[in-house]
């Protein structure tokens, strides 16, 4: 049985062809992918810890054309976005996981030194999509990228709990199974004074 997905770079992940961290060789390529009648759609974000929502949210910004790509901020830039402790996972691996996702078909790397529009003003995608969600780096600015773009699409979240959330719920949970585990240490060490 054949898939209906034609990956135009070949199987597999194929990380040294479709990671595209030169902006002037991603420049010539998405020009190239233009020539041929490709229409183009852009995203970016961190995309730690990936899960159900960022897949479903890939999916939906691929249906909008032909050829996916994916911006990804730089750990450094993820650290000034998210805070000293993120991203739980490096760029290398949050690369890697997104190549893995079928409707993925470039990456590209956002430096912390990059302006917040510089990859849509390299790629100039017929389609970028935004989620409304990102609000760390303040409201999105339409009228500013409309001359970058053909069309602006803003989609909802598509999971029911943010990246962000999971891990301070992880962190509460660590937090508290420490505190317990204090307690008891404390308890036992009490206990044996009194005992003598």
């Amino acid at each position: 049985m054949s898939s209906p997905y034609h990956d135009p770079f070949g199987p597999g992940s194929n990380v040294e062809k479709r990671c595209v961290a030169d902006q002037e060789k991603l420049r010539v390529l998405v020009e190239s992918l233009k020539a041929l009648g490709m229409k183009i759609v852009l995203t970016q974000g961190v995309y730690d810890l990936i899960h159900e929502g960022h897949a479903a949210y890939l999916e939906k910004a691929k249906s909008l054309g032909d050829i996916l790509i994916v911006g990804v901020d730089s750990d450094e830039l993820t650290k000034i976005r998210k805070g000293p402790k993120r991203p739980i996972v490096p760029q290398a691996e949050r690369i890697n996981m997104l190549l893995h996702l079928r409707h993925v078909d470039l990456v590209t790397i956002k430096e912390a030194h990059h302006g917040i529009g510089d990859i849509i003003e390299i790629v100039k995608p017929d389609v970028m999509v935004f989620s409304s969600s990102t609000t760390d780096i303040g409201p999105i600015d339409v009228e500013g990228y409309k001359q970058h773009c053909g069309e602006i699409v803003v989609l909802p979240p598509q999971a029911t709990t943010t990246t962000t959330a999971r891990v301070r719920n992880l962190t509460i949970e660590g937090v508290e199974d420490l505190a317990k585990e204090v307690n008891t240490l404390m308890t036992n060490f009490v206990t044996k004074i009194r005992e003598g």
